[in-house]
């Protein structure tokens, strides 16, 4: 696994630090006694050097000593020769400050070069199976801007994790039964009944689909079977509705997401765990650990008391539990349906239990915030730890604005924004960036004027342009007959500006995004990137000359453009976005 720039000049600092202070304990100069740790970060302010190590503050108390006093000891014995370090200063109360020197600078480039398509790789996740569950819309209409969201989110953490040293795998959870499957097959039977008989004479459900898309589907049956289920028995024929239905819209909404540059490894049907007994083995299972009670004719979870006992995990006090009122839940209604939440507990049980995945991912609605612990404590009742093993990610809402005024979205009025439409509107590039470029956590103002415009104000035109703006510069040159050259060629000390330095710097930062978007499951991280790279490209090309340089300025720049080229593609493809040549 590729090896991170940033963590191995880190590393050498502490090594340094320490190997100083082995030498300074040898000459006398400091007593013995320090930890044999040396913590080394980058300072958040400029001018404090690259890397700061606090080892000095760190030993005061062990040592007896003033701070800057055993700082200026460990300064005397370090030895920066052939090292990513030009120099090394103390700062504040003690901290050391190493400055990268020119060794550093070209390694990056050299890195860059090595690792070609597979820059930015980590080991963070080992090979340990990750699933990312996302989307997951009901098939009961189109997909509309949330689960636009929510794709570009869980398809861009996917590719991260997978960056990451994860075994990533996508997965699509389609609700094909229960009640919401119900409502659909009642408004098609309304829909195709209204076709023969007239609106007035059928009754439309009031709690029904409205949408456009559910009079296509009866129009559809009408073509396909006539008036043959006019007379059918109400039972037989809504089971075929609701059948007819889904049998349309699963492919629909593949090929919508394929569109989009989404291809789940796996569409898991609900229906299937009750096909294979799975839910009824999983509701045993709850019931042998003592789990559940009946009531009224129905099965209840002891919902409370598994909560009540994840939260004193967690930390919280009795008194604060009880503030929570916490509930039970139903699993098998006293009519002998099982509910969502039973599904649910048996679905995750599948994934973590009978396929093995180390740990299951959901990207959610901010809506299903109470479901969480709930499902949670749930598959700790059963011995799955799903306080760990089940992290979910909470996606708040799209306000899609029009003309300054948000557009209302309601899936039952029909009014919804489907995402077939939104990439009628805007690029699968545009729209893949803007829905992945904040946290999950963060409200999500998607601006459609903004994001056909065609300049820096859009940011991924920015970066597309960055991309395409090297590509032509490449071209060019080589038209003239000057290649890129091997990192091995080109002589890094030529790299004396700051908008050089800051260059390679941000370079080799991409595999730190890699590792905090598989800390907290925000690929937000790439995309912000993405951005800081591209300025500092831009910034970089109209400060220093590339073309008519002498040779080796020349040919040390032009290399450093052409690795930004490589790691603009790289981030832009694990956020699913496109890497133009020309634009």
């Amino acid at each position: 696994m590729n090896e991170s720039m940033i963590q191995v000049a880190k590393e050498q600092a502490a090594a340094l630090t320490l190997g100083a202070y082995a030498k300074a304990v040898a000459a006398g100069k400091l007593p013995a006694g320090a930890a044999d740790k040396a913590a080394v970060e980058i300072p958040k302010a400029a001018g404090h050097g690259d890397y700061a190590c606090s080892f000095a503050l760190a030993s005061a108390k062990a040592l007896g000593m003033n701070p800057r006093a055993i700082a200026q000891a460990l300064v005397e014995e370090m030895d920066l020769a052939g090292t990513y370090f030009d120099q090394v200063e103390i700062a504040g109360p003690g901290f050391l400050n190493f400055t990268l020197g020119t060794k550093w600078l070209g390694d990056v480039l050299s890195a860059v070069e090595s690792q070609g398509e597979n820059y930015g790789k980590v080991n963070v996740g080992q090979g340990r199976k990750f699933m990312v569950e996302f989307v997951s819309a009901n098939p009961t209409g189109p997909m509309h801007m949330g689960n636009a969201r929510g794709g570009a989110i869980g398809d861009s953490l996917a590719n991260v994790l997978g960056w990451a040293g994860f075994d990533s795998y996508k997965e699509f959870y389609v609700n094909d039964i229960g009640n919401q499957i119900d409502k659909f097959a009642q408004s098609i039977d309304a829909r195709y009944r209204q076709l023969f008989l007239g609106e007035d004479a059928v009754e439309f459900p009031e709690d029904g689909y409205h949408g456009e898309d559910i009079i296509e589907l009866a129009k559809r049956l009408k073509e396909q079977d006539g008036d043959k289920w006019l007379e059918a028995p109400r039972e037989e024929r809504l089971t075929y509705m609701g059948q007819f239905g889904l049998e349309v819209n699963i492919p629909k909404m593949k090929e919508d997401l394929l569109k989009y540059r989404i291809d789940f490894d796996n569409w898991f049907r609900e229906s299937s765990l009750y096909a294979d007994t799975w839910a009824e083995e999983t509701l045993a299972l709850l019931k042998e650990k003592g789990w559940t009670y009946e009531k009224d004719g129905a099965l209840w979870l002891r919902t409370g008391e598994l909560l009540r006992q994840k939260y004193l995990r967690d930390g919280k006090t009795p008194e604060q539990i009880e503030k929570l009122e916490l509930k039970d839940d139903v699993l098998r209604r006293a009519n002998g349906f099982y509910t969502y939440f039973a599904s649910d507990i048996a679905y995750h049980r599948n994934k973590l239990e009978k396929r093995g995945f180390d740990v299951s991912i959901n990207i959610w609605g901010a809506d299903h915030h109470g479901h969480v612990a709930r499902l949670q404590a749930a598959l700790d009742g059963i011995g799955l730890d799903g306080s760990h093993r089940m992290p979910i990610v909470l996606m708040h809402l799209v306000n899609l604005l029009e003309d300054g005024k948000p557009v209302r979205m309601s899936k039952r009025s029909g009014k919804a924004i489907a995402l077939s439409n939104l990439l009628d509107e805007v690029s699968v590039d545009a729209a893949r960036y803007f829905f992945s470029s904040r946290s999950p956590s963060s409200p999500l103002d998607f601006d459609l004027a903004l994001a056909v415009r065609e300049d820096s104000e859009n940011p991924v035109y920015y970066i597309q342009y960055a991309h395409a703006r090297i590509c032509t510069l490449i071209s060019r040159l080589a038209g003239e007959g000057v290649a890129v050259p091997a990192a091995a060629a080109v002589d890094a000390a030529v790299l004396t500006t700051e908008e050089e330095k800051t260059l390679i710097k941000t370079l080799a930062q991409l595999p730190e995004e890699v590792r905090a978007v598989a800390g907290d499951f925000d690929p937000s991280h790439i995309s912000r990137y993405l951005v800081t790279l591209a300025g500092d490209f831009h910034r970089f090309y109209n400060a220093c000359r590339i073309k008519g340089e002498e040779p080796q300025i020349l040919a040390a720049r032009l290399k450093l453009a052409d690795a930004v080229r490589q790691v603009l593609a790289v981030g832009m493809k694990l956020i699913g976005v496109s890497a133009p040549e020309k634009m």
